[in-house]
């Protein structure tokens, strides 16, 4: 079951997140305070795959805790509500059980009470309540004209026809209009058809078989229309519960400690009264020996001493007391290079030797490098490291095992870390992500991923005081606390800059942060579909709209003096701008700017013309949902889109709020990213490779 969205309502500082949509890879960003991790505990507390019981005094929102707390408990709020899209097993598996399709039962909403109580329904699926007025009255139609042009020799057979043809008659006449036709009424359209005497029909009758595969057909859609809905059916919720993944929240993160002394690891691991702190350590030590493939009191066995015979131990107990030594030596030897190894293609700041040694009661972790050589305890390490080691140990352990197929919420992971070490951190969720999906709160700008900011939500104190979310990343600039929120976003932007400089990457400047998503995803197509060879890394950096081009433009060239490339819009602050370009910095460079309208022969064109047309059109439709009208009905192939979005906003009374862009350029990318859209959009495909080759080149 893939997470979609979810939404916290009632929750601690959270009175209605609105529905926060999840990807792989989901980053809540705001400041301290602003309630991120209120977000994370109702989800985790949906299911959680170790305590997380739901309390009261610390769950309920303080300013209703009386009110809430002498609710019956049929009547507690709902706190979380989530959607998931269930696999393919899960799906046949209640088509079979229920009766219903495929897309009936593709999507579950899964909500939870302060009781504890779930409420699972599927959103998709068609009530019973009605069938198509339509479909049925076509039917009784259709079967009427063939009934109608049927020769019938035999007389009896000749008053049956008439007796069906008056009572399909008479159902036409009962549906009329109507879009659709209850239970009741259909039922009183079958007492009709079942009226008719087929008794008195000739044996041979040329009437009767399509008159009863016509009963056969009304049955079907009775059987349908009585069908309880997926969600009514005990057995159908259950199984979706059953299957409803674990949500494993990390707050603490327990570093290892470089000497561990195993009779108090073994002591501990047998406790349940520690402290948060001290059963992080544990869980850390856990997950660290279940690596090395041994438990503690194995590798404390393998190094005893023999005991004493007589006064001292013979040659046959030293002879095994040293074969024991040995096997534990090998053993930690055989772990310490498999860790080594693993670790290294993870932590990019030097190249780590990791050794395990076992000494009597003692457990020893020691360190070595290229540029040190000389072993060290771990504690002697930096932090950042001791931090990453164990996290990694946890994760490399547990989602693999206790935690597969397991949502994973990070709280503020990798503070300890050095700014680099956090790319390292991120890349690492990356891979994670393959496996189990991810959500992790954060305030540093180097744990924002530059290149899929659509993964970002942010997280800030609206003007009642209560926590909101938001996709749209200029929320909240009104005021000063909420746009601090933001600013790790707009900071990883300025990293995107520091990329070029520092790694040599191969800089674009583009407007803003929406052309930077659609000029990526169409990048990532390009290089997966082997139409794109980078020479070096592409990186679009956002210039803050037309009037920093030239700023950027001028910060990026003093790495190397070449004028970075730049994609400008052709609307006329952008055609404005490349005009200035041309006449001044980029004087004589001219074929280092390209004009989207250029490029596809339309005048006025944006980014957003960049992509195919229809595919366009049906992501805005979805954008505008709710609407009474459907843009995909008016829109106009062959003419700029936003234009006609910002008309068709006005014509529906939709407020298209500051950062709309970047919010439909986050679900065009979303979308594109599911299915392959350039299927016959060979000439579009064309303008792409032409842009990149120019880039490239």
């Amino acid at each position: 079951m893939k997470l979609l969205k979810f939404r916290v309502t009632d929750f601690r500082s959270v009175t209605d997140s609105g529905w926060i949509e999840a990807d792989r890879i989901t980053a809540l960003i705001g400041t301290n305070e602003s309630g991120k991790t209120n977000l994370l505990i109702p989800l985790w507390k949906l299911k959680p795959a170790k305590d997380g019981e739901i309390n009261g005094i610390a769950d309920y929102p303080r300013k209703r805790y009386n009110e809430l707390r002498n609710l019956p408990k049929e009547q507690k709020p709902i706190f979380i509500r989530a959607y998931f899209e269930l696999d393919d097993p899960l799906v046949a598996h209640l088509v079979s059980l229920t009766g219903a399709t495929e897309g009936d039962v593709r999507i579950a909403n899964i909500a939870r009470r302060f009781d504890g109580m779930y409420i699972i329904t599927f959103p998709n699926a068609k009530s019973g309540a009605g069938a198509s007025g339509a479909e049925i009255k076509s039917l009784l139609s259709a079967a009427r004209t063939e009934i109608e042009a049927l020769t019938t020799p035999v007389k009896a057979d000749q008053a049956v026809k008439e007796g069906i043809v008056a009572a399909l008659e008479s159902g036409i006449t009962q549906i009329g209009d109507a879009e659709t036709v209850n239970k009741a009424e259909l039922e009183a359209i079958k007492v009709v058809l079942d009226g008719v005497d087929l008794e008195s029909a000739a044996k041979r009758s040329v009437v009767v078989p399509r008159f009863e595969q016509l009963l056969e057909d009304i049955d079907g859609h009775l059987q349908s229309v009585s069908r309880p809905l997926p969600g009514d059916i005990q057995e159908a919720r259950q199984l979706v519960l059953n299957n409803l993944p674990a949500f494993v929240y990390y707050s603490n993160y327990g570093n290892l400690d470089s000497e561990i002394y195993l009779p108090h690891v073994i002591q501990n691991m047998e406790r349940d009264d520690l402290g948060s702190r001290e059963e992080a350590k544990v869980r850390t030590m856990k997950v660290l020996f279940e690596f090395v493939r041994l438990q503690p009191q194995e590798i404390l066995e393998l190094g005893e001493e023999p005991e004493a015979t007589k006064g001292r131990p013979t040659e046959e107990e030293i002879k095994a007391n040293a074969e024991s030594k040995k096997e534990r030596e090998i053993l930690l030897q055989s772990a310490s290079t498999e860790l080594t190894g693993k670790f290294r293609d993870w932590w990019k700041q030097g190249e780590y030797r990791i050794r395990f040694n076992a000494d009597g009661n003692h457990f020893r972790i020691w360190v070595s490098d290229d540029k040190r050589p000389e072993e060290i305890e771990l504690e002697g390490r930096s932090t950042g490291l001791q931090w990453f080691l164990s996290f990694y140990l946890i994760f490399l352990v547990e989602s693999a095992d206790s935690h597969q197929g397991a949502i994973l919420l990070l709280d503020e992971p990798g503070l300890s870390l050095h700014p680099l070490a956090q790319r390292d951190l991120s890349e690492f969720f990356e891979n994670l992500s393959r496996t189990n999906q991810l959500l992790y709160t954060t305030h540093s700008p180097f744990l924002v991923d530059s290149n899929h900011l659509d993964r970002v939500k942010a997280v800030f104190v609206n003007d009642e005081g209560t926590t909101s979310v938001s996709a749209n990343l200029r929320e909240g600039l009104s005021r000063e606390e909420q746009s601090k929120s933001v600013y790790p976003v707009h900071a990883a932007l300025g990293l995107s800059v520091s990329d070029v400089l520092l790694q040599g990457c191969q800089p674009v400047i583009v407007e803003g942060p929406s052309d930077q998503i659609y000029l990526s995803a169409i990048k990532n197509y390009l290089i997966a579909g082997g139409h794109l060879s980078p020479q070096r890394e592409i990186v679009f950096v956002p210039a803050g709209g037309v009037r920093g081009v030239g700023a950027v433009a001028s910060i990026l060239t003093a790495k190397d003096e070449q004028l970075p490339f730049v994609i400008c819009d052709s609307d006329p602050s952008g055609q404005d701008l490349v005009k200035k370009l041309r006449s001044g910095l980029y004087q004589g460079q001219a074929e280092r700017i390209a004009l989207v309208g250029a490029e596809l022969g339309l005048e006025s064109a944006e980014v957003e013309d960049l992509m195919p047309f229809d595919f366009m059109a049906g992501v805005i439709t979805r954008f505008f949902r709710g609407t009474e009208g459907e843009f995909v009905d008016v829109a106009e192939a062959g003419k700029p889109l936003v234009p006609q979005i910002e008309d068709f906003a006005q014509k529906e009374g939709v407020t298209l709020e500051q950062g709309w862009k970047v919010d439909l350029a986050r679900r065009a990318k979303e979308a594109f990213a599911k299915r392959d859209i350039m299927k016959g959009e060979d000439e579009r495909l064309e303008v792409w490779k032409k842009l990149f080759s120019s880039i490239n080149n």
